[in-house]
């Protein structure tokens, strides 16, 4: 039994929305996969914001067509295309995928897209690597706080120093004037 038109449009609608508010989305080669396997994905992804929608090329497609932001994700579809939608933490979703992978040993990561530009396979695994904004924000604080206690420290050492200073010319002129 064939997809009624509005069954096609609700999917293809779907596919607009989960992209519309995402950071990145890159496709995968799900082929060999069980629905329990593309369950265990899903289930996964979701700790970092992300999730996976398995449609046709066709319906993948559509929803891109004529969005600038999206329309390279078109160049890797081919074959079983499921596209992963990340809205929230890139490289926990990356790194949950890569985990999936190396346990699953069946799919391929393609290539995706960022800020409309295409991402190969190579690119999107750097992506992980980099530190998570969390990290990012801490290191950003630790920098500040590092400044912030030099500057007291400064402060705090000009009164001692122009205490030193006035001594020493106090003593300087007790000297002279004995």
């Amino acid at each position: 039994m064939g997809r009624t038109r509005e069954n096609k449009a609700e999917v293809v609608a779907e596919i607009k929305e989960l992209l519309s508010g995402s950071q990145l989305a890159f496709v995968i080669d799900y082929q060999g996969l069980s629905v329990a396997e593309i369950t265990d994905l899903r289930r996964r992804l979701i700790p970092s914001g992300s999730y996976c929608k398995v449609a046709k090329n066709t319906f993948f497609r559509i929803a891109i067509d004529g969005d600038k932001d999206w329309q390279p994700v078109g160049e890797f579809l081919q074959g079983s295309s499921a596209l992963l939608v990340v809205r929230e933490d890139i490289g926990g979703a990356i790194k949950a995928y890569k985990a999936f992978q190396k346990d699953s040993k069946k799919t391929e990561l393609r290539g995706g897209v960022m800020d409309g530009l295409a991402l190969t396979k190579d690119q999107i695994e750097a992506i992980a690597n980099l530190p998570s904004k969390e990290q990012l924000m801490a290191q950003i604080a630790g920098s500040i706080n590092a400044v912030t206690a030099k500057i007291a420290i400064g402060i705090n050492q000009v009164p001692t120093s122009i205490a030193r200073g006035l001594n020493a010319y106090i003593e300087k002129n007790d000297q002279s004037a004995a």
